[in-house]
This record gives C-alpha cells, sequence and structure tokens, in this order.
C-alpha cells in the first residue's frame, strides 16, 4: 500500500474516531477542495455533532409553529426566543439540557446547565428573572438514583442560589429508564426592553472581536461530541468534557453585559456554551454572512501550552463573543475592566465569509463559516422510522381487567407518599425563591410560577411540564398532552399562554423505534402549539439518553420537556391552587371518564406496565380554559388546581393542605370509583367559589355547555372525607407527604 493510500485511511481513521461518518469526511474534503488537518476536523466534529447541527431532527423541527402575534426573535434566529410583553418590555427565555455531564458529574453538570442557559439570556441584553427546571431520575431506591440527584440539586441550587436568580418552578420524576442517563433540563426567563435586543451576529470588516469573561481551559473539550453519544461503562473516560462553573464570575459578567446593553457599541455578542470558541465564531459569521480571523495564542487560557483545538473546543463557562464597532474598543474595555474580567482583542471581522485560526503566526485551521451550521453547510438527514413493537399492546389494555381497589384510603397513601407524588419540599428547600423580590407564587402558590413586572398591572407565568409516561404510551398524544397541561396551568393561575420553549430528550435516533417517537412527538406539540397559538421560540434537542443494561440498549421515556410562558393581564386576578375559606363550595370543571391509563395509580400501585396514554380531547381542552379565562376574569374562583399526576385525589389533596383545610366531597356513581379519584384523564379543574358567587358560577358553567359537578365543600374541620369515608387528618397526611422524599433519600 502506498504512503499516500496509508495516510488517506489515517485520516479517515481519525475522523471515524472524532465521531464523523466516511460520507461527512467525505463531504468535508470536497469542502476544502483537500484533506483537512486534525484541527479543522476537530471543529467539523463538534459543529456537525448531533448536539450542535440537529443533523437527525432539523427536518421535523422546521414543522412546528414559529409565528405568533408577540414574536420578536423566532426559533433558531438568537440566543433565544424573544416575546413581545408590552409596554415596550420582552420576554427572552429557552429550556436545555445538560444530561449527558450530569449523569457523569452530576454537580458540576447541572450547575454549568444552569450558567449557560442564563448566559443565553442575558447576553441577548435579557436580565435574567426566573429559572425552572425539569429533572429526572431512575430507581429511587438506588444509591447511584440518590446520588446523582444530590449531586444535581446541589449543583443548581449552590449555582443559582450564588447568581442571584429565583427558582420558580419545576418537577422531578423517578422511574427506573432513568437508573444510568439522568435528564437535567434547566429553564431562564428574562425581561428587557424590547428595543435593545443584542444579536447574534458579525459583519463589518474590520470590527474587533473580544473574547470576555473567563480564561479559556481544558474543560469540556469535545462537551458537544460526548452529548451526542450514549452513556456507556467507558463514560468516565470522558470526564473531562464536563464543564466546570462559577457563578459569582457569571454575576460579573452579568452586570457587565447589562451595562454594555445601555450602550451602542455592540455589533454582535454570543454565548460560548457547546463547542466553545468555535461555535461562537462559526455561527455569529455564518449569520452576519462575514469571515473572522481569530488569533488563539491571543485568548486567556489558564493552562500553559494548550494545542489550538483545545483552544477552539474548550468549553469553559462564563465566556462569551464580543463584536464590537472599530474605534470603539476602549469603552468596552472600560466596562469589563470596572468588572474586573477579561476583555481581550483576539481577533477582527473579513469579508469573505472564511474563518481563520492562527496560533504564534501560523495558520491553523481555515474553513467557510457557512459550512459548519445549521441552515448551512452541516449535514440533514431523513431519518426512518417505525411505530414501536409495545404501542400495540398499550392499545390492548381494557379497565376491566383491573380489578378495584378493596382499601381506596391505602391507594390514597400510596399515592400522597410516592416520590413521583410527594411534595419536592426537599428539592425546593435548597434553592432561593425569593432573591430579587419578583417571584409572587412563593408564599400564594399558584399551578404555574409568577413573576411581577415592577410598575405594570401585569405579570408574567412559567411552568415546565411533562409526563414522559404519557409520551412513551403514546407520543402524539402524550406530547400534545404535555403542551395542554402547561397551558392549563397557567390559565388556571391568571394567566393567557403566550409561547414556548422545548427540551426534547429521547434515545438514538438511528433506532427507528426511537425516532418514530420524536416523530409523534412534534406531531403532538404541533397540533396544540397550533391550537393554544403558543409558538416554539426554541429549545434543544437531547438524543443519546440511553445506556446498556444487561447488553440490551434501554432508552429513556421519550420526554419532550414544554416550558410555556404566559401573560397575567391583571395582577389582582392572580389565582391561588389552595382552598381559601371553609364553607366555599368545590366543582370539578370538565368530563369526568372511566379511565386509568397511564395513571401513577394503574403504573405504581397495581402494576400495570402498558396502557394507552389517558383521555384527552385538544377541543374539549381548549373550551375548559377558554371559560376558566371567562370565570378567572369575573372573579369567580376563590382557587383553581389542574388535575394532573394522582388524579382528583391528589388535586383536592394538594389545595387542602396548603391552609390546613379539610374537605367534604361526594364521587360521581355513574363511572369506576378508582378512575374517578385516581385517574388521570384530562381536561378537569377543581376549583372553590365562595357562596355568594356559586349562582353566577352555575350560570356560567350551564351557559359554556362544559360539563362541571358540585363536589361538596371545604371544611375548618382537618379531615378528608369522601362519600362519608374519612382518608385522614390533613395536617398529619401533609406531614408524610412533605417529608416523603426527604425519607427516601437518607
Amino acid at each position: 500500500m502506498s504512503t499516500t493510500a496509508d495516510q488517506s485511511l489515517a485520516d479517515l481513521k481519525t475522523a471515524l474516531e472524532l465521531g464523523l461518518t466516511e460520507e461527512e469526511f467525505g463531504k468535508i474534503k470536497e469542502i476544502l477542495g483537500r484533506t483537512p488537518n486534525f484541527t479543522e476536523l476537530s471543529i467539523y466534529s463538534v459543529m456537525w455533532s448531533e448536539h450542535c447541527s440537529y443533523k437527525s431532527s432539523i427536518l421535523w423541527l422546521k414543522k412546528l409553529p414559529k409565528d405568533g402575534p408577540h414574536m420578536l426573535a423566532k426559533a433558531g434566529e438568537e440566543n433565544a426566543g424573544l416575546v413581545d410583553i408590552g409596554d415596550g418590555l420582552a420576554c427572552a427565555f429557552k429550556i436545555e439540557s445538560h444530561n449527558h455531564p450530569s449523569a457523569l458529574e452530576p454537580y458540576q453538570g447541572a450547575a454549568t446547565g444552569v450558567g449557560g442557559i442564563n448566559r443565553d439570556i442575558f447576553t441577548m441584553g435579557a436580565r435574567p428573572v426566573a429559572q425552572l427546571n425539569s429533572l429526572r431520575f431512575g430507581n429511587i431506591d438506588s444509591d447511584r438514583t440518590k446520588w446523582l440527584l444530590k449531586g444535581v440539586v446541589k449543583g443548581i441550587g449552590d449555582y443559582g442560589n450564588s447568581f442571584g436568580i429565583p427558582v420558580l418552578g419545576g418537577e422531578v420524576f423517578f422511574d427506573e429508564c432513568y437508573n444510568t442517563n439522568p435528564l437535567v433540563n434547566a429553564m431562564s426567563a428574562g425581561i428587557m426592553d424590547a428595543k435593545k435586543m443584542i444579536s447574534a451576529t458579525s459583519h463589518g470588516v474590520g470590527n474587533p472581536v473580544y473574547i470576555v469573561g473567563s480564561s479559556t481551559g481544558k474543560d469540556g473539550i469535545h462537551g458537544a461530541a460526548f452529548a451526542s453519544k450514549d452513556i456507556t461503562e467507558d463514560s468516565m473516560d470522558d470526564l473531562p468534557a464536563v464543564q466546570v462553573g462559577d457563578p459569582f464570575q457569571e454575576k460579573l459578567l452579568l452586570e457587565a453585559s447589562m451595562e454594555l446593553a445601555d450602550t451602542d457599541i455592540i455589533i454582535g455578542m454570543q454565548d460560548m456554551g457547546a463547542a466553545g470558541i468555535t461555535c461562537s465564531t462559526s455561527e455569529m459569521s455564518a449569520k452576519g454572512e462575514h469571515g473572522m480571523k481569530i488569533y488563539l495564542d491571543k485568548v486567556p487560557t489558564r493552562q500553559e501550552g494548550m494545542h489550538p483545538f483545545e483552544i477552539l473546543l474548550s468549553e469553559s463557562q462564563e465566556r462569551m463573543l464580543v463584536v464590537v464597532k472599530k474605534g470603539r474598543e476602549a469603552e468596552l474595555e472600560r466596562i469589563f475592566e470596572k468588572w474586573d474580567l477579561n476583555c481581550k482583542q483576539i481577533g477582527e471581522v473579513t469579508e469573505d465569509g472564511t474563518l481563520e485560526y492562527y496560533m504564534n503566526g501560523e495558520l491553523v485551521a481555515e474553513v467557510p463559516a457557512e459550512s459548519l451550521v445549521l441552515g448551512g453547510g452541516a449535514p440533514v438527514y431523513e431519518m426512518p422510522y417505525k411505530e414501536a413493537a409495545y404501542y400495540a399492546k398499550n392499545k390492548e389494555f381494557k379497565i376491566e381487567e383491573v380489578s378495584e381497589p378493596e382499601d381506596y384510603k391505602a391507594v390514597a397513601k400510596h399515592l400522597w407518599a410516592h416520590p413521583n407524588i410527594a411534595s419536592k419540599k426537599w428539592v425546593y428547600e435548597q434553592y432561593d425563591s425569593m432573591v430579587g423580590t419578583v417571584n409572587m407564587s412563593t408564599n400564594k402558590p399558584t399551578d404555574a410560577g409568577i413573576v411581577n413586572i415592577k410598575g405594570s398591572e401585569k405579570a408574567l407565568a412559567f411552568t415546565v411540564d411533562c409526563n414522559a409516561r404519557y409520551v412513551y404510551a403514546d407520543p402524539e398524544e402524550g406530547c400534545a398532552i404535555a403542551v395542554a397541561e402547561a397551558a392549563r396551568n397557567i390559565v388556571c393561575s391568571g394567566g393567557v399562554p403566550s409561547a414556548i420553549t422545548n427540551c426534547l430528550n429521547f434515545g438514538n435516533p438511528y433506532n427507528p423505534e426511537v425516532y418514530w417517537q420524536f416523530v409523534g412527538a412534534i406531531k403532538g406539540m404541533k397540533k396544540a402549539c397550533e391550537k393554544f397559538e403558543t409558538p416554539v421560540t426554541g429549545g434543544n434537542v437531547s438524543f443519546y439518553n440511553q445506556s446498556k443494561q444487561n447488553n440490551v440498549e434501554v432508552p429513556v421515556f421519550p420526554t419532550p420537556t414544554i416550558g410555556m410562558m404566559g401573560i397575567v393581564p391583571d395582577k389582582k386576578k392572580i389565582t391561588p391552587l389552595a382552598f381559601q375559606n371553609a364553607d366555599d363550595s368545590i366543582y370539578l370543571i370538565g368530563k369526568s371518564v372511566n379511565d386509568i391509563a397511564s395513571s401513577e395509580y394503574l403504573y405504581s400501585y397495581c402494576g400495570v406496565k402498558n396502557s394507552p396514554a389517558p383521555y384527552f380531547n385538544l377541543e374539549e381542552e381548549y373550551a375548559l380554559q377558554d371559560q376558566l379565562k371567562s370565570l378567572i376574569s369575573k372573579s369567580l374562583l376563590n382557587s383553581a388546581h389542574d388535575c394532573a399526576d394522582g388524579g382528583l385525589f391528589i388535586s383536592l389533596l394538594e389545595s387542602a393542605m396548603t391552609n390546613s383545610f379539610g374537605f367534604e366531597v361526594e364521587s360521581d356513581q355513574s363511572i369506576r370509583k378508582d378512575a374517578f379519584l385516581f385517574g388521570e384523564a384530562q381536561s378537569r379543574v377543581v376549583v372553590s367559589v365562595s357562596n355568594d358567587n356559586v349562582s353566577s358560577f352555575e350560570d356560567s358553567m350551564n351557559a359554556s355547555g362544559i360539563p362541571f359537578m358540585k363536589l361538596g365543600k371545604v371544611t375548618s374541620q382537618k379531615d378528608l372525607l369522601i362519600d362519608g369515608e374519612n382518608f385522614g387528618n390533613v395536617e398529619a397526611i401533609k406531614k408524610e407527604n412533605m417529608e416523603a422524599l426527604g425519607n427516601y433519600l437518607k
């Protein structure tokens, strides 16, 4: 074999080791007109990774609705979505995953996920005002699960608390499918002057390019590629791919960025997230249709002797790329010097769209910016898919084959102490929910978290929702339910749904059954978002969330987490989830059906793992939410709380526990009692109404045509009475519910 042939094989082997395919390697050679060197191969390997390029998902993501009457920045246009909230203000918000890093090093993995999502917000010029998170873990009895949960929660708490942004809400869910691969999805939202958005772009030949913030180290190298493959027994070898965060440095970076946003010197700014300098320089250049010359030896580094590819690919945290107007450099440098942060010019904007990277005067890589990015030269794949084998089995489920429980109180006790339903107090007590004085739902809990807009009669509402068990049962219906539940939570709180961001967590896209789940979820999201007029502002796709168990690849439940933003038009109409007064009447709004499918009751108490998604009708859901808005606008409700995990009983219990009220209710005799109390059929809300408003409430409900029934009343006694049977003392139950998760973790 010739020397040339040997070299070609060696080059191909290197490309394959970096995660590129043989076809992709060929395409790179075609783009460059030559064989790439190692640094160039490294650049393409991260930018064409699943994590950065969305090469396996973009065809379907494009089908999601992106247009809305209040959209200022649509999905994919900027670091985050931007929505007009009136009064000259805008809200930037986004959710992203940090699953793989958290599986190896839960503390830093989660902490840097929080840091990264906040930077996406303030690089646009918005001051972060709220954080939320959605967490998934394996069997809670497992020592590994306990280690992961404790590390993730501490990482989120330590970083977020130090940074000074309140945690508004979230969710925590446990199932064995997440044993090896937890899901850590972090959401952030910020408020800004709608006219002062900073774009992630670069243009103007000769304009200087700066790196600002922390120094660059060897942590996080090839992090994007690491996030684009399965977790295996060898994954600990990838530990350097996990970044290390510094929240105090991020706080300084935030304040410097806010000061910078008040100037007119910025051309563009972008967070250095996945793929670090490589990603920022290529995406900003491609968007602005210009190029850059970058001098890597000018980048402040934490270690001596870093190779060019290490500097380019490092995902060290708390760094941003800034392009400013030529001649205004001193103003930029003055701001960052004030905040004691690095601010080094590392290059300049060029005309021809090429990225040239130099090290000590030597050109080490030369690539066209457009060839690297999503929407440009990055590959796009049409993936095959087929219906999962288990789906037919799910549809065979019949409620008649499940016997009704002999002891309803035993079921109730099982549910209120189950880790999926028990209070997450052990988690949220580690988060600062009150810093910044904008959280309006700390002392008066609502179904969605509420952020005060100071000086306005409006507020913002945020929630994160996804019952992954429903999506596993039926991807299309399950994902539509996730959108509907998010909207229901916002409406129950007194808000109007506005837009969503999503975090799409799935297994290996090359598995046709996994990709079928993904396609179904996109279809469900599309139809629900179109119905509620909530465009998708952005988010991320996280594939390869699976692991080998007994030599079998086990994907996690398909988990398309929905982060939704809504506007509360009148802060005086914010509606709590808790009962407010003794003797108030309790009503159930929505249709009761004989359904226990995919409920926590069926899954964990009855042990039935295969069933369809719970009953859901999108038109009925929309009508219900429309009626709720009307009732709240007329001040007819004292409380509103949707029926979700655990069904009607848990909704009643949660409404009672907050203010330690009891209740007396009667069940609907026309359907099975277990379905009525513990089934999770959708589009149902528990409300309480003052006696003075009962007549007006019932008249409004009758006129709407939406099914409703009077359940009973709130009592000053502490007992929970259902059909005359005492299910226990609310304060004793509350103690068990509040302590259950902590007890599991001892």
